[in-house]
């Protein structure tokens, strides 16, 4: 197979959905020799924020000098954006041969995911690379999803409000028992969760487990000083003077975790230094999230794609962003609650444009309109992500704000589609 061919095959298996459980997993790397078994590796549970955290642990790690992998879903544009090494990412001919190699082992197995196979690909490629330290996020939930088949250094819970509640329950105990599934025997579990309930939760779960509990803001702090700067206190690390690579306020708890996260590292062997982490946390490379892409209007793209990153994403608009009108480009998952995050991001828009990304999960604008058509807010339908995105730019006056989001997916297609338009005719310029 080629790589178009491989990619075909490897969406092709999307149409086993999505299935929890670790017996199809576990058999299909006893059949390729176990990789998970033979590097090091943090993992990483939470409703937001957990590829951040993820983000940043890895920049911190390969700014240190150690050869270090980085395991993500969705991706936004390639397929290849899922699996990195120090921010490199997955070439075409590993996806084909690795495709290949998996597929043989996999046929005597009975309906492996898209995500089981690129979990497996993912563990196969960082074991062959003889990676130091792998990053790995979990791709929803945690007690039964596919990556849960490691034992990590440590385990990171950044949070957990409502999300995947088909999948994962529908109260916030329920959420968090499904993501306190990562937590490991005499392991260490590190968490920016506040609610009460889930914290007891933990808690419990911890000490049943012999495992360690390590709590931002009691713990270890990242704290903004007035001259803008950060300020990092950790179990034994104090670090002043640093840089947050991504904006947005809610990115200091994913930075304190994984600047806790790599403190612990170090117990285990890794030299990490103050350096490092002050250099990693600032160069990090996490496209999506608060990104922004051009000026004269200015563009923002933001994967928000729940209620609390909706709400983190209004305020991080208000807060950050001089502006006069905010143009939003939205396309939500249709299994999302799509009433309240329409509640969080709309009532600051001063127009709407509906679009639907190539998903099968995705709500179809009639659908989004049905929602919007008593609000009182400007809106208009379109028929794909990129006329969305073409619209609200053609609108757009040279201090608006254009904002794309409401999924990863939507995100991706509007990022090809901005590529694309601003190649041929930048027509993001404003007089």
């Amino acid at each position: 197979m080629g790589y178009r061919s491989s990619i075909a095959y490897l969406y092709g298996l999307q149409h086993y959905g999505i299935k929890f459980g670790l017996t199809s997993i576990s058999k299909l790397l006893a059949a390729l020799g176990n990789p998970h078994h033979h590097f090091r590796s943090v993992h990483i549970a939470g409703t937001n924020g957990k590829g951040s955290t993820a983000a940043f642990i890895a920049s911190i790690a390969a700014a240190a000098g150690y050869k270090t992998g980085l395991y993500t879903s969705p991706h936004l544009i390639s397929f290849t954006e899922r699996i990195k090494i120090n921010n490199r990412e997955i070439s075409r001919a590993s996806v084909v041969r690795l495709t290949g190699l998996i597929r043989d082992a996999a046929s005597p197995l009975d309906s492996i995911t898209f995500f089981e196979f690129v979990t497996a690909m993912a563990f196969t490629f960082f074991a062959e690379q003889k990676v130091e330290c792998a990053v790995v996020e979990t791709g929803m939930g945690g007690r039964l999803d596919a990556t849960n088949v490691l034992q990590p250094i440590l385990s990171i819970i950044t949070n957990v409000s409502r999300d995947h509640e088909l999948y994962l329950g529908n109260t916030l105990p329920k959420i968090a028992n499904e993501k306190a599934g990562i937590i490991k025997r005499n392991g260490v579990l590190l968490t920016a969760a506040r609610n009460s309930a889930v914290l007891k939760l933990f808690r419990e779960r911890c000490r049943k487990k012999r495992s360690a509990l390590l709590v931002l803001g009691k713990d270890f702090n990242l704290q903004r000083r007035p001259d803008n700067t950060l300020t990092y206190r950790g179990m034994a690390h104090d670090i002043h003077q640093l840089h947050l690579g991504l904006r947005g306020e809610h990115q200091l708890d994913n930075g304190a975790l994984a600047l806790a996260a790599v403190e612990l590292l170090g117990r285990s062997g890794f030299a990490i230094t103050d350096t490092s982490m002050r250099r990693g946390l600032k160069d990090v490379v996490w496209p999506g999230r608060l990104e922004t892409a051009g000026s004269r209007p200015q563009v923002i793209f933001d994967g928000a794609h729940n209620p609390a990153a909706m709400k983190c994403l209004r305020n991080s608009i208000l807060n950050g962003f001089d502006y006069d009108r905010l143009m939003l480009v939205l396309g939500i998952m249709h299994d999302k609650d799509i009433r309240t995050m329409l509640k969080e991001i709309v009532p600051i828009a001063s127009k709407v444009f509906l679009c639907r990304p190539r998903m099968d999960r995705a709500a179809s604008t009639a659908e989004l309109a049905r929602r919007l058509r008593n609000s009182g807010v400007c809106y208009l339908e379109t028929q794909s992500v990129g006329e969305a995105l073409q619209r609200a730019l053609q609108e757009a006056r040279r201090r608006d704000l254009v904002c794309i989001t409401g999924s990863l997916f939507t995100v991706g297609e509007a990022q090809a589609a901005f590529k694309r338009l601003t190649a041929a005719d930048g027509c993001i310029r404003r007089t």
